[in-house]
């Protein structure tokens, strides 16, 4: 028989009960206690749906209060010295939230851990922070607990953990710093022995399997990385359960040769992104090991074709047998969690589609089939599946000939604007701006009455007058404040905007929209991405008539405030039956009519959110230059026909940016600001090694901290800023938007960034005075 698995499952809940419970907690509205429940609950509730898919294991270790490899960096001991955790006592989670959030023992603002991207998806988390002469030990103990909770509720366990070495290499620390970060390697003598501690501790709960996320197989690996696999899982084997190697996002077939050699009792890799490494990988698992074949996406929320799944799967199944185990390709953790809740959509967009819960009943029906004994409701829903795909192929709903008109007329649009230093003076005659100019991100905080109101709106029980009219209140609340305390340029802060993508998604053809589908994206913060199930066209403009007023509203200029193409693409579920970059093309033709309606409407700066761009980099070079190629064209083909006086913003977070720093150059935005308060301004290496020409927001405030910063620390952020790149072409801005911050955070920590700034143009001008 064919064993089915999945390597973890949505951990927010159905109804998003884990980041209410969160945020409770952080507000002192639960207790701790109380907090926990919630987790078990959750937990319970989530091993049952396992079970009764078939599963041959409920999947341990995937669970995370905010962030996994957060979860298994505290279990590591791996606390920076600033959350004052003694070394000698167990990491609690109050010093887990502590790390995430930025709050020293005392209550006092500690800069929380970085947070950046994880691969390429949406999902972020918290950055191993590490030490010279980092130690490790077992310092935290809910991983077994949670094994005891899941075989007391009568299930058969597998756990999952990260991999030493994924692990390490997502970690950073200045005194590892190495163009290769083989650095790092050196602590492998520290950091093995706990993980054999932690399997031997497995293996005495009764742990057959033990699921090792190593990732970073996937990406082009130095030598040294490559070599460190042997000696490790040398050790790591003959340890307590079997091993099974788990890979995703790419492909692996480069590393056959590791596949044959390593001691681990099996493999997983990843037939959706890559199913073209299946044979050869096939050829390298030895008699001894089995093979997890994620054929199901992760990733995305179409129905599976699971005839071609068959087809693809075939020959591996006459050469493995059963040691051919069938999974979704990565973690479902990326995906909603039961398509059942989606009352809303109509019932032909339901058929095409599959979240968490359904992707396991897809496994079984799967599993049953490539064992050649799938039962009579098997077989049914294999037909429904098939009518499903061919009905989808078909639909109307998916072409429009004026959108693929166009596509196809944008080759002869002009990409290039004006070099920068000749629009410069355009722009500068034209905005007044000082030295180190202030602004915001975009969004402003969403107060409760601003969701009520169009929650009621929506569902029809508040007016379209009544809705204009709060909204207008609020935007003019949010002027004012921006002009009371001396920001430069200002926003209308959106409190239209359900979320920066949902918002555009709904104004364009060829979206549709889940009413549960949620995903987490860090923490608490959960995000319901669009579906792009057809070709994308702008009906009408979507932002001017906003931000128009906002302008009307004062004599300082307003932003107009868009989410990018690719932004837009990486943070919805795209449609699989065209290249992705085809996508793009009409997400960045319907933005560029929006530009030209906002510069019409006499917006001066317009900003186009980018932090996506670097999140969809393949993890292999050899894709880059093609992908870089289209996102950047994108980004080009939607704001490139602006005067030279209109000044172009973007924005990007939570990247690194060495990579395609080229290509951000190639951009051409006026002005980027990025999120750099977490790395303490270590973002701009790249832009100052490049000599990037343009001007920069390097980010002094951390949105996704409680903090308050002081006047002081965001001098001392601005001023190390100034030691990399001139201070003429520096910005003084936050990190990201200000929706998930409540106005009693907001409030003081703008101001204080403004005067931050004054004190910084106070300085310069006393600096000139004596030169």
């Amino acid at each position: 028989m064919t064993i089915t698995h999945t390597l973890g499952f949505p951990r927010i809940g159905a109804q998003r009960e884990l980041k209410r419970a969160l945020e409770n907690y952080w507000k002192g509205q639960c207790s701790q206690e109380e907090l926990e429940a919630v987790g078990r609950e959750l937990r319970a509730r989530h091993w049952k749906q396992q079970a009764e898919s078939g599963l041959a294991w409920v999947t341990v270790g995937d669970f995370a209060w905010y962030d996994h490899i957060l979860e298994w960096s505290t279990l590591l001991g791996v606390v920076p010295a600033r959350f004052g955790q003694p070394a000698d006592q167990a990491v609690g989670l109050d010093t887990l939230f502590r790390m995430a959030r930025g709050r020293a023992p005392s209550g006092t603002p500690a800069a929380a851990c970085e947070m950046t991207k994880w691969f390429d998806t949406n999902y972020h988390y918290i950055v191993p922070e590490l030490a010279p002469q980092q130690t490790f030990r077992l310092a935290r103990t809910a991983l077994f607990e949670q094994v005891d909770e899941a075989r007391a509720l009568g299930h058969q366990v597998k756990v999952s953990i990260p991999g030493p070495l994924s692990w390490l290499w997502l970690g950073k620390g200045d005194a590892y710093a190495t163009a290769d970060d083989s650095a790092k390697l050196a602590l492998l003598d520290a950091l093995v022995p706990v993980y054999e501690e932690v399997l031997t501790r497995l293996g005495d709960q009764g742990v057959e399997w033990v699921q090792v996320d190593e990732p970073i197989l996937a990406l082009d690996l130095a030598a040294a990385w490559k070599d460190a696999y042997g000696r490790v899982y040398d050790r790591l084997a003959s340890v307590g359960p079997r091993l099974l190697m788990t890979t995703y996002f790419d492909a692996v077939d480069d590393k056959v040769d590791l596949i044959r050699s390593l001691p681990v009792h099996g493999w997983h890799i990843d037939l959706d992104r890559a199913p073209r490494q299946l044979d050869k990988v096939v050829g390298a698992v030895r008699d001894d090991q089995v093979l997890s074949a994620g054929v199901i996406s992760g990733r995305n929320v179409w129905r599976t074709d699971l005839d071609a799944a068959l087809t693809l799967l075939a020959d591996a199944k006459k050469k493995l047998g059963d040691r051919l185990w069938l999974a979704p390709s990565c973690s479902l953790l990326h995906v909603p969690v039961d398509l059942d809740l989606e009352s809303d959509l109509d019932e032909e967009l339901r058929s095409w589609l599959s979240f968490a819960l359904q992707k396991l009943d897809e496994l079984r029906w799967l599993a049953e089939a490539l064992n050649g004994r799938p039962s009579g409701a098997t077989e049914q829903a294999l037909g429904r599946q098939r009518e499903a795909l061919r009905r989808r192929k078909g639909s109307p709903r998916i072409h429009n000939a004026l959108v693929q008109q166009r596509v196809q007329e944008a080759n002869d649009i002009q990409r290039q604007r004006t070099p920068f230093s000749d629009r410069q003076p355009s722009q500068h005659e034209r905005l007044h701006l000082p030295l180190f100019p202030t602004t915001t991100i975009g969004s402003f905080p969403q107060t409760d009455e601003i969701r009520r109101i169009r929650r009621e709106w929506r569902n029809g029980t508040a007016s379209d007058a009544a809705y204009d009219k709060a909204i207008r209140a609020e935007i003019e609340r949010t002027i004012r404040f921006q002009e009371e305390i001396g920001l430069d340029v200002l926003v209308h802060g959106e409190p239209e905007r359900n979320d920066m993508v949902e918002y555009f998604g709904e104004l364009l053809s060829g979206f549709a929209f889940t009413r549960n589908g949620w995903v987490q994206s860090y923490g608490s913060r959960c995000v319901k991405p669009p579906l792009i199930f057809g070709d994308v066209l702008r009906p009408a403009p979507m932002t001017v008539g906003w931000t128009a007023y906002a302008q009307s509203l004062t004599s300082r200029p307003v932003k107009g405030m868009l989410t990018g193409p690719v932004t837009l693409l990486q943070w919805s579920f795209v449609r699989d039956d065209q290249p992705r970059e085809l996508t793009c093309r009409q997400l960045a033709l319907a933005l560029r009519d929006e530009v030209f309606d906002l510069e019409a409407a006499g917006i001066s700066v317009i900003q186009i959110d980018e932090p996506a761009i670097r999140e969809g980099l393949p993890l292999r070079r050899a894709a880059w230059k093609h992908y870089l190629n289209w996102a950047v064209d994108s980004f080009l083909l939607a704001t490139s026909g602006v005067q030279d006086s209109t000044q172009i913003h973007t924005h990007m977070c939570y990247s690194e940016f060495n990579d395609i720093i080229d290509s951000i150059a190639a951009m051409d935005a006026d002005v980027i600001t990025i999120e750099t308060s977490r790395s303490n301004m270590s973002l701009l290496q790249a832009f100052e090694d490049f000599e990037y020409p343009n001007q920069i927001g390097p980010g002094v405030y951390d949105i996704h901290s409680p903090n308050v910063p002081s006047v002081q620390w965001m001098v001392d952020l601005i001023e190390q800023a100034a030691l990399r790149l001139p201070r003429e072409r520096l910005w003084v801005n936050p990190d990201c938007g200000l929706k998930t911050r409540s106005w009693p955070e907001t409030e003081p920590a703008l101001s204080a960034m403004v005067e931050a700034a004054h004190l910084l143009r106070a300085r310069a001008v006393q600096a000139e005075a004596v030169a």
